[in-house]
């Protein structure tokens, strides 16, 4: 077993619905085989455990690590290419870099570079979405497997409106998606996402092969994207002779407990209304949006439905790794709504970032740092002299301290991350962290 020792914050209990953020100045977590026994104030946890070794981290603070629900594995090397609406963004920047995976070593290094990142953002958890190429996605899934990440992924299909390298047809979709499942959903902590890239590349009779495969495959995800931009959405409801955009993936059965849908940035009160029915997620993905010019996303509207919503970076649109960033620009976001946004405390942030992610996930045991939850966590300390590390010095609190972090930390300031109890990233393998 081992003691880890240091400032702790959490949130077990959800600030949306009255939770508060959990913090410790000097606590003691007890983690044996990857999991959190015991936990309390660092003198009585020494006591009932004298004999244990002790990973001191002093300076800074440990936080769950974070848990990423909408980020996409071919777009790592288009971070950065701001300047158009999505539609544009996509012809131009995202699908032709997607259509490169086709190359098997290319994807290989793209995955690498992939998981690299997200582990140094110190995220311990990812619903990835994946590619088009079915030897690309087992890339994706062999890098994450080699670092230990926590990843839900799978085949990206459509079957139009896309470059033809990157079509393919409802039954290929069904055979290659269920093929990739087969070797790698429940294998360590891969699992599988049914993954249509969205309506507007969708037919119906692909969607049916995509509840095909939903039904085919025990536990499996969905994942795909909805009311992204007012230009999207009016193409989807014309291509479909629907209403409503939700209505394309409802209509199939594909909405449940276990989807996750990202952005929604334009929904109607009745698709507000059919999402918490069916127990849906939405993944928020604030830099994503504001690069896009999508859209202010109406988290309040979400919330008053009852519709679950956790943080999502959304790479590569999205302008980083880091939910950090995307937990400040969901702030931002609310601000700029005036009296149509939510008042987010650094709390809601920590959730969003963390517990939130994971109930979308429907992984229990990740989230949070309470006994019995995996020791999937990260400490962040900031570089001695930074602004930040002026800022943490003279916090007034907890939740003042976690406003700083969430305002001027990076992932540089990612000192350590652990899952499953064993650390996957070492800044200073000098100091004792593992």
């Amino acid at each position: 077993m081992t003691i880890f020792r240091g400032a702790v914050l959490d949130t077990p209990e959800s600030p949306f619905a009255g939770g508060t953020l959990r913090s410790s100045s000097d606590e003691g977590l007890v983690v044996r085989d990857g999991v959190i026994v015991a936990r309390g104030p660092f003198a009585a946890v020494r006591r009932a455990n004298p004999d244990e070794s002790v990973v001191e981290l002093d300076g800074g603070l440990l936080l769950p690590g974070f848990v990423d629900t909408h980020v996409h594995f071919p777009q790592v090397r288009v971070i950065g290419g701001i300047g158009l609406p999505l539609l544009d963004w996509l012809e131009r920047r995202a699908l032709p870099e997607e259509g490169r995976l086709a190359d098997t070593a290319y994807a290989a290094q793209v995955a690498k570079d992939f998981v690299s990142g997200l582990v140094t953002a110190g995220t311990t958890t990812a619903m990835v979405f994946g590619s088009h190429f079915a030897a690309a996605v087992d890339a994706l899934f062999e890098s994450a497997a080699t670092v230990g990440l926590r990843v839900t992924s799978g085949l990206v299909v459509s079957d139009r409106n896309l470059p033809v390298e990157l079509l393919s047809s409802p039954e290929k979709a069904y055979e290659e998606s269920a093929g990739v499942a087969r070797r790698w959903h429940g294998t360590g902590r891969a699992r599988y996402a049914v993954t249509p890239r969205f309506s507007l590349s969708s037919t119906d009779p692909l969607l049916a092969a995509c509840a095909a495969v939903l039904d085919d495959v025990p536990g499996a995800l969905f994942t795909s994207h909805v009311n992204e931009s007012l230009e999207e959405i009016e193409e989807v409801t014309r291509l479909f002779h629907l209403s409503t955009y939700v209505a394309t993936y409802d209509r199939h059965g594909l909405l449940g407990p276990r989807s996750v849908l990202a952005h929604n940035v334009h929904p109607s009160d009745d698709e507000l209304e059919t999402l918490a029915a069916r127990g849906a997620s939405i993944a928020h993905c604030p830099t994503s949006n504001a690069a896009l010019g999508s859209g202010l996303f109406p988290l309040t509207r979400h919330v008053h439905h009852g519709v679950r919503v956790a943080l999502g970076s959304d790479v590569g649109a999205g302008s980083g790794f880091s939910l950090l960033k995307e937990g400040l620009q969901a702030y931002f976001t609310q601000q700029a709504l005036g009296e149509d946004g939510y008042a987010l405390s650094p709390a809601h942030l920590l959730h969003l970032a963390t517990t939130a992610g994971a109930a979308a996930l429907d992984l229990t045991e990740v989230g949070h740092l309470s006994v019995g939850q995996r020791f999937d966590a990260q400490w962040l300390r900031p570089a001695p002299g930074s602004t930040y590390d002026v800022g943490l010095r003279n916090a007034t609190g907890p939740e003042d301290a976690l406003g700083k972090t969430f305002t001027l930390g990076t992932a540089n300031d990612v000192a350590a991350v652990w899952i499953d109890g064993e650390a996957v990233r070492l800044v200073d393998p000098q100091r004792p962290t593992g």
